[in-house]
C-alpha cells in the first residue's frame, strides 16, 4: 500500500490465498479451465481484503471467471517481479501484480512489453491526474490507479488552541508557519510538535513533491543542484533539527504510538494513517485535519503525496483480457466499491468519480465533525504530477546519507553537492 515503513511492517504474512468465487463447487474445482485470473499482492488487511471484494463482485455477474490471489510480503513481491522479468521465462507471472507507485516507472523502463497496456481498455481520465502521469510511457498507460497517497495535516485541535491558535490558523499555511507554531505549542503545552525519525526522508518526499519537483526532471535527467524545492526542503528539515520541536522515534511503532500516547500535536502524512489515528477512542473530538503545508518557492501548493500503489496487467497473463476487463469494471466504474472499502478498510481511491459518494461525505465525530474523507479526496485533485524515475530508491538513500551532517551544520549547497555526485555515479 503505502508509506515504505507501514508496508514492510504490516506485510509479513505470505499464505496463498485462492479464490474460487463461483456459485457452485464444480465450478471452483474447475477454475482453470474457467478462467482464472491470478493476482500477487500484498497485506491481508488491505490490498489483499479489498481484491477480494472487487473479485465477489466481478463474478456475481461473472460467474465463469475465477480467482487466485496470492498474498506476500511486500518485498517478495517486488523480488519475484524483478526475477522473474529479468529472467525472461514468465510463465509463472500472474495476471495482475500490484506495484508501489515509486517502483513503477523502473518497471516500466526497465522491462518494455513486461506489461500490459490499458489505453482505449480503461478511461484514466476518470482518475487523479499524477497517478495515471506516473505509469504513462511512450504515449500509453500501462496501469489501474488504485489508492492514493494523498497527505494532510492532522492536528490535536484542543493543544493547538490551548496554544493560542484557531482551527483557522491551520489552514494552507507554509512550512514555516508550521514550525513557528510548533515552538508555541511546546512553548504553551509541553507538547512536541510531530514525531519523526530524523533519519527517515518522508517529510522530504512530501515538499518537494508539493511544489512539482522530484529528483528528477519531466525527462528522467538528474535534478539535484538547481532544485528549489529539494534545497527549500532539506534547509525546513534543518530549521526542525534546531529547533527540537520533533520527538524522535525509530520505526512504525514508535511513530503511531507518540500519536496515540498524546506525546505530539500533530502529524503530517499520507491518508493511509488515518486509521492508526482514530486506534485511540480517548482522543475522540480532539483531532482535526487541515490541508498540507507549502514551502516558499515558486509553483508550491498545500496538497501532496506519500506513497500509494496502483495495479498492472502482465502482457504474458494467460487471462489478460479478464484481467483488464475485471479491473475496468470494477475499479475503474464501480463507485460503490470505493464507498465500501472506504468504510471498511479505510482506503481511498484515485477514482474521481468515487468522491461523490455517500461514505465521502459523511462527518466524522472524531476528527470534530469534519468530513475527512472528503476533504482528502478533494486534495488528491490538486497533487502535482511529478517523474519518479527509476532511481526514486538511490534518491531517498543519497538524501538520507546527508542528514546527520545537516543535522551537524553542513551547508545545504554542500550537501546538495554530496546528493548529485553520489546519484550521478550510480545511474551512469
Amino acid at each position: 500500500m503505502h508509506f515504505a515503513k507501514r508496508s514492510t511492517l504490516r506485510a509479513t504474512c505470505s499464505a496463498m490465498i485462492g479464490l474460487a468465487l463461483g456459485t457452485t463447487g464444480l465450478m471452483a474445482s474447475h477454475a482453470a479451465n474457467a478462467g482464472e485470473v491470478s493476482i500477487w499482492a500484498w497485506d491481508p488487511n488491505f490490498n489483499i481484503a479489498i481484491m477480494q471484494e472487487a473479485a465477489k463482485r466481478y463474478t456475481a455477474k461473472h460467474p465463469d471467471v475465477t480467482f487466485k490471489i496470492v498474498d506476500m510480503a511486500k518485498a517478495d513481491v517486488e523480488q519475484k517481479l524483478q526475477t522473474t522479468l529479468a529472467s525472461g521465462v514468465t510463465k509463472t507471472l500472474p495476471d495482475i501484480v500490484l506495484v508501489e507507485d515509486y517502483n513503477a516507472p523502473k518497471y516500466l523502463r526497465s522491462f518494455p512489453g513486461a506489461f500490459e497496456p490499458l489505453s482505449g481498455k480503461v478511461d484514466h481520465k476518470a482518475f487523479a491526474n499524477y497517478k495515471v502521469n506516473l505509469m504513462t510511457m511512450g504515449g500509453k498507460v500501462y496501469g489501474l490507479p488504485f489508492d492514493t497517497g494523498t497527505t494532510g495535516m492532522y492536528y490535536r485541535s484542543d493543544l493547538i488552541k490551548q496554544a493560542g491558535f484557531s482551527d483557522k490558523d491551520m489552514q494552507n499555511i507554509t512550512w514555516d508557519r508550521y514550525l513557528e507554531i510548533g515552538k508555541q505549542v511546546e512553548a504553551k503545552t509541553g507538547k512536541k510538535m510531530f514525531a519523526m525519525d530524523p533519519q527517515d526522508i518522508a517529510s522530504i518526499r512530501i515538499m518537494m513533491q508539493s511544489a512539482g519537483r522530484w529528483y528528477f526532471d519531466k525527462d528522467g535527467k538528474l535534478d539535484i543542484k538547481n532544485n528549489p524545492a529539494l534545497k527549500a526542503a532539506l534547509e525546513t528539515q534543518v530549521k526542525f533539527m534546531k529547533a527540537g520541536i520533533y520527538k524522535p522515534t525509530s520505526g512504525w511503532g514508535e511513530w503511531v504510538g507518540a500519536l496515540n500516547k498524546g506525546d505530539v500535536a500533530s502529524v503530517i502524512t499520507g491518508v493511509w494513517i488515518t486509521g492508526s489515528v482514530k486506534a485511540e477512542a480517548s482522543q475522540s473530538g480532539k483531532w482535526a485535519v487541515a490541508a498540507t503545508p507549502r514551502l516558499n518557492v515558486p509553483g508550491a501548493v498545500n496538497a501532496s503525496n506519500l506513497g500509494g500503489s496502483s495495479w498492472y496487467v502482465l502482457a504474458a497473463g494467460k487471462e489478460k483480457a479478464a484481467a483488464a476487463d475485471f479491473l475496468n469494471e470494477i475499479y475503474a466504474k464501480d463507485v460503490d466499491f470505493y464507498q465500501t472499502i472506504l468504510q471498511s478498510r479505510g482506503a481511498v481511491g484515485s477514482l474521481l468519480a468515487s468522491r461523490s459518494g455517500k461514505a465521502y461525505s459523511e462527518a466524522d465525530p472524531f476528527f470534530g465533525g469534519a468530513k475527512v474523507w472528503q476533504q482528502f479526496s478533494d486534495w488528491m485533485g490538486k497533487v502535482p504530477s511529478v517523474n519518479y524515475g527509476i532511481y526514486t530508491a538511490e534518491g531517498d538513500a543519497a538524501v538520507a546519507a546527508q542528514l546527520p551532517g545537516l543535522a551537524q551544520g553542513l551547508p545545504v549547497e554542500k550537501a546538495l553537492e554530496n546528493i548529485h555526485n553520489q546519484l550521478a555515479s550510480q545511474i551512469k
